[in-house]
């Protein structure tokens, strides 16, 4: 077997190793078996994560399966060039309209008036918001990795490739977020022409109105990155940072949003809202994915039907899953505060080798997982926290009654002298419980398919032929 594929040398051992091994069998296969094995590979990851797992990864959840169906709806590979009513190509009509409804769904439902939907992910909706509002060359203060600052907003991520040069924001220890009195210290010193607030955990609320205080002080933007805080944003139970100053805030679509994969920004400034203009068209972005949009406006009308209790669920579940966890031995950060106010928290990982370490330890177990920066002692080589989240276990139908049960399970999953295997085998047996997606502007109907012991996730079209007769009726 030959190998086209170059390997990484600057990858980890073991990415080298699986590269090499992949890319080599590829050119043995004929082109029909290599399509049945693409495929068998996606069962098999559906079986991973829907079928025999438990995601608590917040950056990831499952789709309203009518969003899911619209991803295969065969527009995504229809080119559409500029405005609405005003394109380069013929024949959009419907392509023109799905782009209006979703913009305006996302104003709505972000309390903006203006929202840049053609991007392609949450990393590159900071690079637009740094383009639109920075000069390479430029210092913007952001939140380090310690209070879950992302690398997008540093050296090694957009800001740092459209040569921004990153100063880490001032750490206030005992609410997860950025120290004010230090902040404005440190901006009257550099100047910034942009401060980001918020990152990939997110405990307790940010200071966003004395950020832009400070903002204002000095000359400079306020970037909110609502990742994972979106669906807190979009469901009512998180402060709306356009309202409490932020000039502009980016996200990704598929976290806790639970929409597809892509990203968004929205704002109320003028002025940038025509830079994000230019850049995504003609700069950038011009032609994107319709298909995407039209998913991401069915996943926004969802919110606006039932996304406040979809929010108050998700952090009632993770307060009522770290309070058990605890109550178990597992140490949580924060605890002393109440562990967190939206749908994460952290399990302080040091005990278990760092948080990677755990994470690993935890999905031989079926329980999927990963590590995160907290401002306390470091893990030598690893992480020292463990991020934990609840917006997929939500969607598929949990609740704080079953907080204690999930608590067991990872409980044990952590302790070294328990078989994961043996977890394992229980998780799966529990997870059939739960089925559908919930949450949804057809509620009532998934809610049916559960009562029905359907499998966990059904294909879309299967879901819609078991659903049409039940709405019907």
């Amino acid at each position: 077997m030959t190998q086209s594929l170059k390997t990484q040398q600057w990858a980890t051992p073991a990415s080298q190793e699986l590269i090499t091994r992949i890319a080599s069998q590829v050119d043995g296969k004929s082109p029909s078996d290599v399509q049945s094995w693409i495929e068998e590979l996606a069962q098999e990851n559906h079986r991973l994560h829907d079928i025999e797992g438990i995601n608590l990864n917040p950056a990831t959840n499952v789709l309203n399966p009518r969003a899911e169906k619209l991803l295969a709806s065969g527009m995504g590979s229809r080119a559409s060039l500029g405005h609405p009513g005003d394109k380069y190509e013929t024949g959009l009509g419907a392509i023109e309209q799905i782009e209006i409804i979703t913009q305006e769904l996302a104003c709505e439902v972000f309390g903006a008036t203006y929202a840049e939907f053609r991007v392609p992910s949450g990393a590159i909706a900071n690079l637009y918001a740094f383009m639109a509002n920075t000069e390479p060359g430029q210092t913007i203060i952001a939140p380090p990795a310690t209070i879950g600052g992302h690398v997008t907003h540093h050296k090694g991520g957009s800001a740092g490739l459209y040569r921004l040069n990153t100063v880490s924001a001032p750490v206030d220890e005992s609410g997860y977020t950025i120290d004010i009195d230090a902040l404005r210290k440190l901006a009257h010193e550099i100047k910034p022409a942009m401060i980001t607030v918020g990152g990939s955990l997110n405990l307790f609320h940010h200071p966003i109105a004395k950020v832009r205080e400070i903002a204002d002080e000095v000359g400079a933007k306020v970037l909110f990155d609502a990742a994972h805080l979106c669906g807190m944003i979009a469901g009512k139970v998180w402060p709306q940072p356009l309202v409490e100053g932020a000039h502009l805030m980016t996200f990704s679509t598929y976290k806790s949003l639970g929409g597809p994969a892509g990203g968004l920004i929205v704002t109320n400034d003028d002025a940038i809202a025509q830079k994000l203009d230019a850049i995504a068209y003609p700069g950038l972005t011009a032609n994107f994915d319709a298909a995407k949009t039209a998913a991401l406006g069915v996943t926004l009308q969802d919110w606006k039907a039932v996304g406040p209790a979809y929010a108050q669920m998700m952090v009632k579940t993770s307060q009522a899953l770290a309070q058990n966890l605890q109550n178990r031995g597992v140490n949580i950060y924060a605890a002393d505060k109440g562990f967190t106010t939206s749908h994460q928290f952290a399990i302080l990982a040091a005990p278990y080798g760092g948080g990677q370490t755990a994470a690993r330890r935890m999905a031989e177990a079926g329980l999927l997982a990963c590590g995160i920066g907290l401002p306390i002692a470091p893990v030598e080589g690893d992480l020292n926290g463990l991020r934990i989240g609840t917006p997929e276990i939500v969607r598929l139908g949990m609740k704080v009654e079953h907080m204690d049960q999930l608590a067991d399970f990872i409980a044990r999953s952590l302790d070294v002298s328990v078989d994961s295997l043996s977890v394992k085998s229980e998780v799966t047996q529990w997870r059939k419980q739960f089925s559908g997606v919930h949450y949804t502007v057809d509620l009532p109907n998934y809610e049916a398919l559960s009562v029905l012991g359907t499998l966990p996730r059904l294909k879309p079209s299967l879901l819609f032929q078991v659903a049409q007769p039940i709405t019907n009726t």
